[in-house]
């Protein structure tokens, strides 16, 4: 799973942000293959005026994923679809309004816990 950072506004309601987090990382698993039990997600609630989108004030998200290289750029763009449209459904965030943004990283990157490179590991 990738490390996944979202912003969304202030002041919605646990609902909502559970909404937006969960169909984030639904829409990560159906698009990219990750397995169901990886989740690692950090939310960011922003004043309004700290979350500026080119002059969108509705309901908007940013979010930015880190993962392993090597994802192809299908299911990049599948995610890209998936996720707004998600978004769009539940909690009513308009597709215009959803900003992603994605960077890439090697095996070496990822500690996980203890401070060993899992993903090194022999």
């Amino acid at each position: 799973m990738p490390f996944v950072t979202i912003n969304l506004v202030k002041g919605k309601s646990r609902d909502y942000v559970r909404a937006v987090a969960d169909q984030v990382n639904a829409a990560v698993i159906d698009t990219m293959g990750f397995p169901d039990d990886d989740r690692y997600q950090v939310i960011n609630e922003c004043e309004p005026e700290n979350l500026q989108l080119q002059r969108r004030d509705s309901d908007r998200v940013m979010m930015h994923l880190v993962m392993r290289s090597g994802r192809p750029d299908a299911d990049k763009k599948a995610f890209y679809a998936r996720v707004v449209e998600s978004l769009a459904e539940n909690p009513g965030i308009p597709p215009h309004n959803v900003m992603i943004t994605i960077t890439e990283n090697q095996d070496i990157d990822w500690s996980f816990r203890d401070g060993v490179a899992q993903f090194c590991e022999t």
